[in-house]
């Protein structure tokens, strides 16, 4: 089972543009998984899919997905407006108007939840939506889970992205997520980074955007001394797979760009295949 991840869009920063360049972003990597060696059998698409939540930018969003020969799964983050969402992209209330429901597999399960609050660029997690999860959770307790949101509820060390621990809504989630054990990790997006970090005995994966990305600087930022330093910088546009080999969920980070190729597989990298597999059992 191999899952594609693509998040932060921000369809429509340009807006009335039809050659906007995240939109060209976006469809170079929808173009590498469409027609790249490892076509997923699903993408989820982790929220901020537009940048200001109008119903335009949705419509664009449907007609990328659509060459899509894989489902596509999307989810809100805090550029996204909720009723605008579900106007074009309906079926995934979760029936008190958030954007949350559960992606059934054969083998592990993928359980999306809303961290929107609109107007505020950072997480909420309120008692309605947990309660929803905890519902959701407790339906299959047994079956290994993965949950789908837009922001991870840690501090990353890019300050002016971070999450504090302290917030509200971070203990709520938290406090859901601790009573099921089947949670395996968290598959997120928001920081415009790929970043790896354990949680809570978890793992929190979590991909870079497919617009441009936020410069990694891990140094304070004054907000009163603006100190010309780069904020958003212009690194190829990336996605993220997640492998489930039956055990695990193994993720790989790449991006759409050229990668030069410095050795093939012929004739002379063969006895080094046969060498490498021979030495693994069965």
């Amino acid at each position: 089972m191999l899952i594609a991840q693509i998040t932060d869009l921000h369809i429509g920063f340009d807006p009335g543009n039809p050659a906007e360049y995240n939109r060209k972003r976006l469809d170079e990597v929808l173009d590498v998984l469409i027609e790249g060696p490892n076509r997923p059998d699903l993408l989820i698409a982790t929220g901020d899919i537009s940048d200001r939540g109008d119903a335009d930018s949705y419509r664009r969003l449907a007609t990328a997905f659509s060459r899509c020969p894989f489902p596509v799964w999307p989810s809100v983050g805090n550029h996204d407006l909720r009723d605008n969402f579900h106007e074009r992209f309906p079926g995934f209330d979760d029936g008190n108007g958030f954007v949350q429901y559960t992606i059934e597999l054969p083998e592990l399960r993928l359980v999306t939840i809303d961290t929107l609050e609109e107007g505020r660029h950072g997480g909420a997690f309120c008692d309605i939506r947990a309660a929803w999860l905890e519902a959701e959770l407790q339906k299959l307790p047994h079956k290994p889970t993965y949950i789908i949101m837009h922001h991870p509820p840690i501090e990353s060390g890019i300050e002016w992205m971070n999450t504090h621990a302290d917030e509200p809504w971070v203990a709520t989630f938290t406090n859901v997520v601790r009573r099921h054990d089947q949670v395996r990790g968290l598959i997120c997006g928001h920081l415009h980074r790929s970043v790896t970090v354990a949680w809570e005995g978890r793992t929190i994966a979590i991909c870079s955007s497919t617009a441009p990305q936020v410069a990694l600087d891990l140094r304070p930022i004054d907000e009163d001394r603006p100190d010309d330093r780069p904020m958003i910088v212009a690194e190829d546009p990336a996605y993220a797979l997640h492998r489930w080999n039956g055990r695990e969920l193994v993720s790989f980070y790449d991006h759409a760009g050229a990668h030069t190729m410095l050795a093939k597989y012929d004739a002379n990298l063969q006895p080094l295949v046969r060498e490498l597999k021979a030495e693994r059992p069965g």
